[in-house]
């Protein structure tokens, strides 16, 4: 059986946690901050869980996650 390739878009994208979970970060956190309030900037920097219809996908572009 030959060796399956990961996409490396994924590879720098997803991590999976300590407890299997496959980890994301958030979205709208790059630019335009100005606006934003402090507590949602921090929110927006903590990583959060993919949701389990997206997990199936995320397992194929990364075989040996």
């Amino acid at each position: 059986m030959p060796k399956l390739k990961t996409r490396r878009a994924a590879a720098k994208r997803f991590r999976r946690s300590g407890s299997g979970k496959i980890m994301r970060r958030k979205a709208f956190k790059n630019h335009l901050l100005d606006h934003k309030g402090q507590d949602r900037k921090r929110k927006l920097s903590k990583m959060t869980t993919v949701h389990e219809t997206d997990v199936p996908n995320v397992e194929l572009m990364m075989p040996y996650l």
